[in-house]
């Protein structure tokens, strides 16, 4: 299992730029005009300009320019400038010469981590032929300075004069950019790294037809044609299967070739510096150099008006049950930790692992994942983040087309104006001051417990579940609680409220200043709607129910939620558990989005304003036609007039 063809995938790389750095006199420049011209100098100026391999020079076809370097101290920012557009560097001693050694710990590869080059570094000795001491290995030479300087990729001996290894040179500075070693293998623990390791599995379970955990003869021959272009003869895969057998007994079972003798397979490869081997692998597949798929596999937007979202379809809602069922090992309809790992182990990382995602949906008492509760994270991921949920649900397995995985829904604006939603997924952007009870209402809409322990929140933070709602529908809210000390950075952007369904505002009922806070919030955003046009259904919820509301709490209340043509506060009590329907009260606000809007007092004037002036243009308007139909009779009678006459 190997590459056969002449050229290997190259990760669509048109040219490669390397830089030949090190002390004056390490034979910079003849090295590079003997890789060129295949003989040796005899006069070579201090610098050469910059000199093109051709595309034909090298098995991958990729041109490489090398871009030679003077050491002197006047061309220090010409050479830091030209090690910023390097893609490799080639970094020079002199093998007759120990001290030029010593300067590429003590100098050279610390200026390069000084610089920030982030690149393949190829270490290269030059003048071989000048060596006296033939006894000391490369490997004892370099193995000291490998160890602290991980970025360098190769070692190598050559000799310009007696055209020793000088094409291999540039060959591994190519090869260790178009085929980098740092993306796939950790040199520290000599092991695949994570990310391959998921990419591999993937690509392993795709070949696996069968879906019987091994790649049979028929799916190795099938997977190598694929990559390489290229059958293997039935004595090359006993070959391939008895090198996994001999080193790993469960890499090969009596059906196959195992994921574990897969990834065997390729660390094997990459050991012998036969990286290409697998660049290739996952090039096919669609993998770039960060063993990510191409963004040409990914949409990268999905065009929308700022009031419109992104929801997952019916067809990608069953993909996701089948997959939610194969990997719910223990029938409990729930993915527990474990299994969910499992679940996204095709992919990059697990995308749920970090904030936002991170404990935004209810967990099982084992902390599990409940079917519900993966498709309310799923639908999280997609509102906020449709790229990502593409990408994901092709990691993990979806082969259909990607069209057909997501809707655009209807303007929020539109579903004013017809006074109703077709959305699955509302979002209710939760405000309210300090010490509100915002937190815990997120809490309790996730199945958690009510806590004392008061911990005021920093940064937005979103709580995703499904709720039954009335006829038996299942609609998915998310709760996005927006800290006090944000508000005024959220409604600095005029399309801050485009994408909210609901709003709703949370004061605790025993404290009037919470409550004063929480209007003067209320009136805040419903000004910012009725201003930048994105006006949205607001709901008041007086939390902390089990506790004695403050003085004319109720008198205060009415009279806000009468002037500003909204219903009444919803009580609720967390600690009590009394919730009064709350959140089918906020998916009832977002299917009738005509109701429910706040009216402010400037909100209110500027109506009566523009009632005026219409009411003003239509009597200006009556009063034309009045005046015309006057003018119109005026002309008649004067024409009878002048006939009688």
């Amino acid at each position: 299992m190997e590459n056969t063809m002449g050229k290997s995938n190259t990760g669509d790389k048109a040219n490669v730029r390397v830089v030949v750095v090190g002390d004056s006199g390490t034979g910079k420049s003849s090295l590079i005009v003997t890789a060129a011209a295949e003989t040796f100098p005899q006069n070579v100026p201090p610098v050469l300009p910059p000199t093109r391999l051709p595309a034909d020079f090298y098995p991958d076809r990729v041109p490489v320019t090398i871009i030679d370097t003077s050491s002197s101290m006047e061309h220090r920012t010409k050479l830091a400038q030209e090690l910023k557009l390097a893609d490799a560097v080639v970094l020079t001693y002199a093998c007759d010469t120990p001290a030029t050694l010593d300067r590429l710990s003590t100098f050279w590869l610390p200026e390069l981590r000084r610089l920030e080059v982030k690149v393949p570094v190829i270490v290269v000795g030059c003048k071989l032929d000048a060596r006296e001491d033939t006894q000391v290995s490369l490997e004892q030479v370099m193995s000291p300075i490998m160890q602290q300087f991980r970025e360098i990729e190769t070692c190598i001996e050559c000799s310009a004069r007696s055209l020793i290894q000088v094409p291999e040179v540039f060959y591994y500075a190519q090869k260790a950019v178009l085929h980098p070693t740092a993306p796939l293998f950790d040199q520290e623990t000599q092991t695949l790294k994570p990310r391959c390791v998921r990419a591999l599995k993937r690509i392993f379970i795709l070949c696996d037809e069968d879906r019987d955990g091994a790649l049979s003869d028929r799916e190795l021959n099938d997977f190598q044609v694929k990559c390489f272009n290229a059958p293997l003869q039935p004595s090359e895969i006993v070959g391939v299967k008895r090198v996994v057998q001999e080193k790993l007994s469960e890499g090969v079972n009596d059906r196959g070739l195992t994921l574990t003798g897969f990834l065997f397979l390729h660390a094997l490869f990459i050991e012998k510096g036969r990286l290409e081997t697998t660049w290739t692998v996952l090039r096919k597949f669609g993998y770039d150099n960060e063993i990510k798929l191409r963004d040409d596999l990914i949409p990268l937007s999905f065009k929308r008006a700022p009031d419109q979202s992104v929801e997952l379809t019916t067809e990608a809602v069953d993909f996701l049950k089948s997959i939610f069922n194969l990997f719910d090992l223990h029938g409990d309809g729930a993915l527990r930790p474990a299994e969910l790992d499992d679940l996204f182990s095709t992919a990059p990382e697990s995308p749920w692992s970090e904030a936002p995602y991170r404990e935004s949906a209810e967990k099982t008492a084992l902390g599990g994942l409940s079917f519900d509760g993966f498709l309310a994270q799923w639908a999280l991921m997609t509102l906020l983040d449709p790229v990502k949920s593409v990408a994901n649900l092709v990691y993990i397995g979806y082969q259909g087309d990607i069209a057909s995985v997501l809707r655009i829904t209807r303007r929020r604006r539109l579903d004013r104006k017809k006074q109703q939603s077709d959305r699955n997924v509302f979002q209710c952007f939760v405000f309210g001051p300090k010490g509100s009870g915002k937190s815990s209402l997120l809490n309790s809409f996730l199945g958690r417990p009510f806590s004392e322990a008061y911990s005021p929140t920093t940064t937005e933070r979103f709580a995703t579940n499904t709720v039954d709602h009335l006829g038996g529908n299942k609609k998915t809210l998310i709760l996005r609680e927006i800290p006090e000390d944000g508000v005024k950075r959220l409604l600095s952007s005029k399309e801050s409220l485009a994408e909210c369904d609901v709003a709703i505002f949370v004061h605790d009922s025993s404290d009037e200043k919470s409550w004063k806070r929480a209007t003067e919030l209320l009136v805040d955003v419903a000004g910012h709607g009725e201003d930048s046009g994105f006006e949205v259904p607001c709901l008041i919820v007086a939390a902390k129910d089990d506790l004695d509301p403050f003085p004319l709490s109720i008198q205060h209340s009415t009279r806000v939620s009468q002037d500003m043509g909204i219903e009444a506060p919803i009580p609720v009590s967390m600690q009590l558990g009394d919730l009064s329907n709350v959140f089918r009260r906020i998916i009832s606000a977002a299917e009738h989005p005509h109701l429910s809007i706040p009216e402010t007092e400037a909100g209110r004037n500027r109506k009566q304003y523009r009632q005026f002036v219409n009411r003003s243009l239509m009597f200006v308007s009556v009063g034309a036609a009045v005046a015309i139909a006057g003018l119109a009779a005026y002309r008649v009678y004067a024409a009878r007039k002048n006939t009688s006459g």
